[in-house]
């Protein structure tokens, strides 16, 4: 699969995913201990995002199970196809009157119909959701339970038994192992803490907001076509408005939208009637959009004193600058 840490950074970026040595080395570890992975952080900075990656990187199908409240065993595990059960019951109905026949009481009818109770509790009628899918499948697999945070303490419980041993139970049909492990990915975005159980059968990997060495690559690499004036001035006003104290700080997936928005608008640079234009890309509420102008107008200010320091003698009226210069 993957035999160095550095085979897994290249097999990521070529699938268009940069990663740091941190990710990378869980990754490899994950592949090489055959262990669950528990990827936390905020929203939009690439979590999801990894799994289908590996996936890809690894030649993978992808399984994905997708957390909400009240997720439960049926929607998750599998369920009964209940009227199937019945049209065959209706199908039969004159074996199983032949059957019962000979039997005398009501008891013996009953255990002479309980003997053909394999036939109708089999695999003929099971719906397989995600996890059974993931458990039978023989082909090489990867399972993301997505944004597992959002799903019941109970449903996270019931985990365990698939985090631990790779198997489920079926009451029906018993226990069913893995006929392949699977790559477990879970994603979460820490609207609740995940209990120290989960923890445990895990690997634990936090991605955090990039660095601005590393948003700068990331942007080079998924929208090619901005300059190079572009992406500085967009990751440094990303970076600066991740400092402030606002609702929904903007993310990675924020920074690659409002990248390809301005190059729609045909920006080379930022200037701030531009920046408060398409604010409305990366901040998602009016409060935010308020602080983050005035943090522009500080900004500039700033850069205006600066400029006005180092040239005390008046120059002549020049172009229009960028927000950021």
């Amino acid at each position: 699969m993957f035999d160095s840490v550095e085979k897994v950074e290249q097999s990521l970026a070529e699938q268009g995913y940069i990663c740091d040595a941190k990710i990378a080395t869980v990754v490899f570890l994950a592949s090489k201990l055959e262990k669950p992975v528990l990827v936390e952080g905020p929203a939009g900075v690439g979590k999801t995002e990894l799994a289908k990656v590996v996936a890809a990187a690894t030649d993978r199908n992808m399984i994905r199970l997708q957390c909400y409240e009240g997720l439960d065993e049926a929607k998750a595990l599998y369920e009964w196809e209940y009227s199937k059960q019945l049209l065959y019951t209706q199908i039969l109905k004159e074996h199983f009157t032949q059957l019962m026949g000979g039997a005398k009481t009501v008891r013996a009818a009953a255990e002479a119909v309980a003997q053909e109770d394999s036939v109708f509790f089999s695999d003929n009628f099971i719906v397989p959701r995600p996890l059974l899918n993931a458990i039978r499948t023989e082909e090489p697999t990867l399972l993301l339970v997505d944004e597992v945070d959002k799903s019941n303490p109970e449903f996270e419980a019931f985990l365990l038994e698939v985090l631990s041993d790779f198997q489920v139970t079926v009451p029906e049909l018993g226990t069913l192992e893995a006929v392949q492990r699977p790559l477990v990915f879970l994603t979460s975005n820490n609207a609740r803490e995940m209990s120290d159980a989960l923890k445990r059968r895990c690997l634990h990997l936090y991605i955090d907001y990039p660095s601005a060495a590393l948003e700068t690559r990331i942007l080079e690499t998924k929208v090619p076509e901005a300059g190079k004036q572009l992406v500085e001035d967009v990751v440094q006003m990303m970076h600066k408005l991740r400092q402030l104290d606002l609702k929904k700080t903007p993310s990675i997936s924020e920074t690659l939208d409002w990248a390809r928005a301005l190059l729609a608008l045909n920006a080379n640079e930022l200037d701030e009637e531009l920046v408060n234009a398409t604010f409305n890309v990366i901040l998602k509420y009016e409060g935010d959009v308020r602080k983050a102008q005035s943090e522009l107008s500080k900004l500039l200010e700033k850069k205006a004193g600066e400029a006005a320091a180092a040239e005390p003698v008046p120059a002549p009226a020049a172009a229009k600058r960028g927000a950021l210069h």
